[in-house]
């Protein structure tokens, strides 16, 4: 664990002092080329120095405070095995955000997070304080809303844990469905069978499969029936039992789409419905499923809600600066 060894502060700045009990970890927290501390640096405007198992933080008192809760935190969660990348320091950066009480850390910031979701090629682990409690409500509620801007892992978070109930038997089928909204060409136009016609809508769902089994796998159970990646459409007259079913891109959907989808709930079954009320790309005025449903069922026993906003972005950093840049901070 790392030590806080000493402290000193003047004219409204501080310095903080780290000492690591595993110097053998360092190479991983600091990063190539320590662009991990650069990293922190940049963010928190503040200044590290390392020499040896010990690093110095000095800046203004509640930068080098989260900054030492930042330097914590992933210290912590390299003991336990995590691999730490940009994304991660990122995302523990602003994970320490929240106000600290006269510099105590904060164990949400400096321990590995306790939450988890495990499939075959990764182990998923939270990396906002939303995202946290959206995996918790993946493994708790039977229907969920996820809500919020694109790269806050939503879709991702689900299909992690789609597949690991799939993997571990708890559910039998996995269906991944989105809207089929159409831009400025009619599928019937493009080339190719329906599959071939809907699989470019259907791509982002197909990535993150990708990502949790190996590719044979995947083919393998699409195949089989196991994995069935369709537009909503197919899903009409249907009764979806022992299946972990998501619709992507929800906000696309029409009132009317929405009860059908939602009325396709059968025993032993888990929805997520995610999407972003605020990029609505159904033609005219009409209504977006997703924000109906929402009025009508939040707080109904059974559904969870969790809405994200540009703090929760996980991709590059500068696509969380996009959409705050469009949409106001979160």
């Amino acid at each position: 664990m790392a030590k806080k060894a000493a402290q000193a502060a003047s004219a409204g700045r501080t310095r903080l002092d780290l000492e690591f009990e595993q110097p053998q970890l360092l190479g991983a927290l600091f990063g190539e080329y320590d662009q991990n501390l650069v990293a922190i640096e940049n963010r928190l405007g503040v200044y590290i120095a390392a020499r040896g198992n010990k690093l110095t933080i000095e800046g203004e008192e509640e930068a080098a405070a989260r900054a030492r809760d930042v330097l914590t935190g992933l210290y912590n969660r390299i003991a336990e095995g995590q691999e730490i990348d940009t994304g991660a320091v990122e995302a523990v950066i602003a994970m320490s955000a929240e106000p600290t009480l006269d510099g105590v850390i904060r164990k949400d910031v400096s321990e590995p997070p306790k939450v988890m979701i495990r499939t075959r090629k990764k182990t998923i682990v939270p990396r906002s304080l939303n995202q946290t409690r959206y995996m918790e409500a993946l493994a708790r509620d039977d229907i969920i809303f996820a809500l919020g801007p694109a790269g806050t892992g939503k879709t991702y978070l689900a299909v992690a844990q789609a597949v690991h109930q799939l993997i571990t038997g708890s559910v039998e089928r996995l269906i991944l469905s989105r809207p089929a909204v159409e831009a400025g060409e009619k599928l019937g136009f493009l080339p190719g069978d329906m599959r071939e016609k809907v699989d470019p809508y259907l791509r982002p769902l197909y990535d993150a499969l990708y990502d949790m089994l190996p590719a044979d796998q995947v083919e393998r159970r699409i195949a089989n029936g196991d994995i069935e990646i369709a537009p909503i459409a197919f899903m009409r007259g249907r009764t979806l039992a022992d299946a972990f079913v998501i619709l992507d891109e929800a906000q696309n959907t029409t009132p009317a789409q929405m009860k059908m989808f939602l009325t396709r709930f059968g025993e032993n079954s888990r929805m997520v419905i995610s999407g972003d009320p605020k990029q609505v790309d159904l033609p005219g005025e009409g209504i977006s499923g997703l924000a109906d449903a929402v009025s009508r069922l939040e707080g109904v026993k059974g559904f969870g809600t969790i809405r994200f906003g540009a703090g929760d972005v996980v991709r590059h950093p500068i696509v969380g600066r996009i959409v705050e840049a469009y949409e106001g901070p979160a």
